[in-house]
């Protein structure tokens, strides 16, 4: 970790060459506190004092590094400061409460003999013989029990820097001085103390709101599994339960209860899963030994093979910060099993980038054949089914109607995205695509699942209108670039409370008809072949 000695070709240094290969080093302070045991380098006359640029900024990082190790409190109190002038290195350590000067040799001799003692301590036998074979004098440790005190080179800490006086040989401080460094000090001291209050409290509150939030969640998980879940059927439509849904499904009863809602209209069973995911693994098996196969169950091998290499790709693409996903995790193979056994399932759909996202939320939650059974009825319902198989006239409708509800709630920013020609495909086809799970915190996403399988498609298009509210005076001071791009990539720092505020605070009712109604009125017109205001439709 400490540089070399570097050579030293010069005459003038012969004799340094000669009397050692190593710095004389003080490896730590025996006598100070145990937080603040660090290698200090103290260098003197012995080392050469032509350095190099190099060498200096080589030993300036050894001291930073050396400084890594200590506790916060002392490593404020970790000050280093180094110059270079024609003749001398100078360089000073603050560790703790002592301050370590190394000087020439020529300054050395003018210092009192009790601190010439204290420079070198006693830690090293080593050290000790160089120092006096070098300097004449002996190096003895202080004594354990005493301390100094008072003395004009050396002050006792960082913060008393500004309140010692000068020493003896410089001009003392003029009265004014005094009182100005007491004065800065004092306001250190204060605005110190003041942030650390606030910042004590600003911990204990989020300490409280989690507390707060993990009682409310025991509490709802007792009242899902002992009263909701053994009577479904009943309550799941009632007032009671559809509040506490809107406040976040229990994470212990979340997947069960995504299960629940979305049903099971296709049918499938877990025997069904093992079928269609051995029937994937022979095609995975047969794709690797042989491509002489020009059709399957009407879908081209080459397109086969191109949408399992896609699986592929991108599952090492799906949560990478989690790295549970990713080749090796545990549950790479099983992300890989429910996707590929879907192509086989849906040959008609295929795999399209984003399913990855929604399998893996559904695998975090369920079991893995539970997990495909959700996943093919998710997107088996009419608005995924729009967006997975391209359906370019159904994604119009659905745009359209989005910004009918657009309009209605945010007509100032529905004006600004209109006069930049900015229509909802933009956004909003990454934000269905992958049920928000790729644009939200994964947190934030579940919470956005629990409330879509309670309302349905309904409140995906919310959500979105939710977003925009939120970030609404952002996005009004933007050009279309730079919104396109803020909408690509959320802000990571959105919470749950400050999204759903905005999300209760959007009304999905326009002239008295809610999100169905609208929807089929769109699609009335479009079939009877009348023109909309929607720039969407237009295009």
């Amino acid at each position: 970790m400490w540089p070399q000695r570097p050579s030293v070709s010069s005459g003038s240094h012969q004799k340094r060459e000669e009397a050692g290969n190593s710095l004389p080093w003080s490896l730590c302070r025996e006598d100070g506190p145990a937080d603040c045991m660090i290698p200090v380098i103290l260098i003197s006359d012995f080392w050469p004092l032509d350095l190099d640029r190099t060498t200096l900024r080589h030993l300036a990082h050894c001291l930073q590094e050396s400084a890594k190790g200590l506790s916060p409190i002392c490593r404020e109190t970790f000050f280093q400061k180094g110059q270079r002038n024609s003749n001398q290195l100078y360089i000073v350590l603050l560790v703790g409460n002592y301050l370590v000067k190394s000087l020439p040799e020529r300054i050395f001799r003018k210092l009192p003999k009790s601190f010439s003692r204290c420079e070198i301590p006693a830690c090293g036998h080593l050290n000790q013989l160089e120092y006096e074979a070098r300097t004449g004098r002996a190096c003895k440790p202080p004594p354990q029990s005493s301390r100094r005190k008072n003395f004009e080179f050396e002050p006792l800490s960082t913060t008393a820097l500004i309140l010692e006086d000068r020493p003896s040989n410089l001009p003392a401080k003029s009265v004014e001085e005094a009182l100005r460094h007491r004065q800065e000090y004092d306001e250190m001291v204060a605005e110190a103390k003041k942030r650390e209050i606030k910042e004590a409290h600003k911990r204990k509150k989020i300490m409280k709101e989690r507390f707060k939030q993990e009682e409310n969640i025991a509490s709802a998980m007792v009242i899902w599994i002992n009263e909701i879940l053994p009577n479904w059927e009943v309550m799941r439509s009632t007032r009671r339960v559809r509040e506490l849904w809107w406040q976040g499904l229990p994470p212990s009863v979340r997947g069960k209860v995504w299960s629940l809602a979305v049903g099971n209209e296709l049918n499938i069973t877990p025997e069904l899963y093992e079928i269609f995911l051995s029937r994937a693994k022979e095609r995975w098996k047969s794709f690797s030994e042989t491509s002489s196969e020009n059709d399957i169950e009407g879908v081209s091998v080459a397109d086969r093979e191109a949408s399992l290499e896609l699986i592929k790709l991108d599952i090492s693409r799906t949560f990478p910060s989690l790295y549970i996903f990713q080749k090796g995790g545990p549950y790479h193979d099983v992300l890989h099993s429910i996707l590929g056994a879907y192509t086989c399932y849906r040959p008609d759909v295929g795999y399209v980038q984003g399913m990855s996202f929604i399998a893996a939320v559904l695998i975090l939650n369920l079991e893995e054949a539970d997990a495909f059974i959700a996943f093919a009825n998710l997107l088996n319902k009419p608005c995924q089914l729009a967006f997975f198989r391209v359906d370019h006239s159904m994604m119009l409708k659905y745009f359209a109607t989005f910004e009918v509800f657009f309009e209605e709630n945010l007509s100032k920013l529905f004006l600004h995205f209109k006069s930049y020609s900015l229509t909802p495909d933009i956004y909003l086809i990454d934000w269905i695509f992958t049920l928000y799970s790729k644009s939200l915190p994964l947190d934030l996403a579940c919470r956005v699942w629990d409330v879509f399988c309670r309302d349905g498609e309904e409140f995906l298009f919310r959500t979105g209108l939710g977003i925009l509210r939120l970030y609404e005076d952002i996005l009004l001071q933007m050009d279309f670039i730079h919104i396109a791009q803020f909408l690509t990539k959320l802000p990571e720092d959105i919470t749950s409370e400050k999204l759903f505020s905005c999300i209760a605070a959007i009304q999905m009712q326009n002239s008295t008809k809610k999100w169905t109604q609208v929807f089929a009125s769109v699609m009335k017109d479009i079939k009877e072949g009348e023109k909309n205001n929607s720039p969407a439709l237009k295009s």
